[in-house]
């Protein structure tokens, strides 16, 4: 099977001439960020590590997964509603951390924040943010946030994020923990990918200047990033704050016991979009060990590969408690902003009450063994 044409099954709007279709699914979104994002924009967002295998396998993976739909079930009424570390959203679909959405759209992340508080659901803000935590705070006060942290070499970097985005009201921390070093994306390469002259890294904004040294890794100085960061930095973390630690990157349980065992308080099981680690699992063929491992002792979320309500149907029926999505994030963005973003959460909350309602079962935030994926062979 041809791989890249696999990524755009189900909607092609480049087959009609009509170019006022509405927009009806996620793929649409994606292909007119495609068309209308720079191509070393678009090459950044879409990238993945090495062959990009991984990345691709993400979307893969859940076409390979069949559900089991019951019959004669009443299904007139169905709830969407979850929680998140105890705080309720409108459905189980969060914004993943990206970053650099004012490359998407000028208002940036302020824009995801208006949408994410607007539907109710969880943003978890990028630490390469090109907004500051304080403007993403003002335009939507009333958000539910998350903070996605990297640990730097110097720790006092680290140390100043946790405490800002803590006394402005950050609900969770989301330590991404596959990063010691950056993946190998071809594309970004070859581009020479580097922000544009009137975009930064707002959170640092003045941080590394006695460190800049004219070369750009992804909008900091190179080599900024902490390798040498292992378990007992976890402790490290829990000493600098109350809040909640989510470790973002697990994919296998030894991993997962780990996590528990250091006090964490939830995983997002995550390969980085395939953007890290090239030949690594698809998160929803993650999915399951870390589930049976964690045993319900903490939350476990999934990101990479969502684009239908269906394939969020299926990670909830695997275990995960609410799916985080990336890239249609930024596609929304390029699309509309603030409202294009709306439409792209929306669809997947309308896909998502229809699938439960096909399968003939209502989401309640547990795994359901009558809708419980079979893997085909």
């Amino acid at each position: 099977m041809n791989t890249l044409n696999t990524l755009s099954l189900g909607c092609n709007r480049h087959s009609c001439h009509c170019t006022k279709m509405p927009m009806v699914c996620l793929t649409d979104f994606e292909e007119y960020a495609k068309e209308h994002l720079p191509k070393a924009t678009w090459d950044y967002y879409a990238a993945g590590a090495d062959e990009c295998c991984t990345r691709d396998d993400n979307l893969l993976a859940y076409k390979r997964i069949r559900l089991r739909p019951r019959m004669l079930r009443d299904v007139s009424v169905s709830d969407t509603r979850t929680t998140v570390l105890g705080t309720e959203i409108s459905f189980p679909v969060g914004i993943a951390p990206t970053a650099f959405h004012c490359l998407a759209w000028p208002d940036g992340e302020m824009s995801t924040a208006r949408a994410t508080e607007a539907v109710n659901t969880c943003y978890i803000t990028s630490t390469y943010s090109t907004c500051s935590v304080e403007e993403i705070v003002a335009a939507a006060p009333n958000g539910y946030r998350w903070f996605q942290l990297y640990v730097y070499r110097n720790r006092k970097v680290s140390e100043q994020i946790v405490h800002r985005v803590e006394a402005l009201g950050y609900k969770a921390l989301v330590l991404t923990v596959d990063v010691p070093y950056t993946g190998k994306r071809r594309n970004d390469i070859r581009n020479q990918f580097r922000l544009p002259p009137h975009l930064k890294v707002k959170n640092f904004d003045g941080v590394f200047e006695q460190e800049n040294s004219g070369l750009e890794e992804y909008g900091v100085p190179p080599n900024t990033l902490d390798p040498s960061i292992s378990w007992k930095d976890i402790y490290w973390l829990q000493s600098l704050t109350r809040l909640p630690i989510i470790i973002k990157g697990i994919l296998t349980k030894e991993d997962a016991e780990l996590a528990v065992e250091h006090g964490v308080q939830g995983i997002i099981v995550s390969n980085h979009g395939g953007r890290q680690l090239d030949g690594g699992p698809a998160t929803i063929d993650a999915l399951l060990e870390i589930v049976d491992t964690v045993q319900g002792r903490i939350e476990v979320y999934l990101d990479g590969g969502i684009r239908t309500g269906s394939d969020v149907l299926k990670a909830l029926a695997l275990g995960a408690k609410c799916v985080f999505i990336g890239r249609p994030a930024i596609w929304g963005l390029a699309y509309k902003g603030e409202e294009g973003l709306r439409e792209v959460l929306q669809i997947l909350n309308d896909e998502f009450r229809l699938s439960m309602a096909l399968a003939a079962r209502c989401y309640t935030g547990s795994t359901d063994k009558s809708i419980y994926p079979n893997q085909s062979q």
